[in-house]
């Protein structure tokens, strides 16, 4: 199976890419760290009105009228630009709470034993009784835990994360090449180095693989494809990120660097909707009721 994207398909990716590198690009990122988990209600507009949320909604409700292999592209650059805020949580709201699908309601939901955005939301989706503060590994994802977890997440809000996740694993990717034909030791890029291009080549094909699941597990919708998509992009996501550390060397670890915000958003997204331990889980279950 081929999974070539439509002309209408890569305009809206790159619609959605021009705005995100208008109104969040790396400037924007680095000031909302400095700010904190601040939500920034201008940009969730923007995104509303560029039909970010409504984007599934049919045409005569007021949406975009597509479906979800278009969401899984719009989520995917959100991945990459490491864009905050309870994206998948208001996006699957759209036309069920009122504000959601324009961006002017910010809705969060219970996920698992976690919620996102708690104090910012304008609605929140789950019982969110006895929720306490907790610290976020993500210095732009505010956390509280709950006493017990909630419902399990819809198999959509799986696969939104896991295609944030698949942009997050490209972006990693395209840092640590960059890096590498610009880094130079003993006279040339580390780029030339066997044990480099090594890292490189393997962030490549995981994102690659992961890339093909998500999309697929997008036109078919089935849950066991989405468990087998969340699994593979949270490895390209970490371990793309980790690797990308790696070829970064010394500075990947300091904070003026990128790299350890993709790796600590991947590490929070892992935990997100579907953990690898459930998602081997429902695919053990289905090979073995195949």
């Amino acid at each position: 199976m081929r999974f070539q994207l439509t002309d209408d398909q890569k305009a809206l990716r790159a619609g959605i890419r021009e705005l995100l590198a208008r109104r969040f690009d790396r400037d924007a990122l680095r000031a909302a760290v400095d700010r904190g988990p601040v939500l920034d209600r201008a940009l969730w507009r923007a995104l509303g009105e560029a039909g970010f949320f409504a984007l599934r909604l049919p045409e005569d409700a007021g949406g975009v009228g597509l479906g979800l292999p278009e969401a899984v592209l719009l989520f995917e650059e959100a991945g990459a630009a490491l864009l905050p805020g309870p994206l998948a949580a208001t996006h699957l709201a759209a036309g069920r709470v009122p504000g959601a699908a324009t961006g002017e309601s910010v809705v969060t939901a219970v996920d698992g034993a976690l919620v996102e955005w708690l104090d910012s939301a304008d609605t929140v989706l789950g019982d969110t009784a006895g929720a306490e503060p907790m610290r976020s590994l993500d210095p732009l994802t505010p956390l509280h835990r709950l006493p017990a977890p909630g419902p399990a997440a819809s198999p959509e809000y799986v696969l939104l994360t896991a295609a944030e996740q698949l942009g997050s694993a490209g972006r990693s990717t395209a840092l640590a090449v960059q890096h590498a034909k610009e880094r130079t030791q003993f006279g040339q890029p580390i780029g030339a180095f066997q044990a480099v291009k090594h890292l490189c080549a393997q962030m490549l094909v995981r994102t690659e693989l992961a890339r093909a699941a998500v999309y697929a597990a997008a036109v078919t919708a089935d849950p066991v494809e989405i468990a087998g998509a969340k699994l593979l992009a949270d490895e390209a996501a970490v371990r793309g990120a980790r690797d990308c550390l790696q070829v970064h060397g010394g500075m990947g670890f300091t904070w003026e660097s990128d790299v350890h915000l993709h790796l600590k958003r991947a590490w929070l997204r892992a935990e997100r909707g579907m953990t690898a331990a459930r998602a081997e889980e429902v695919q053990a279950q289905a090979l073995a009721g195949a």
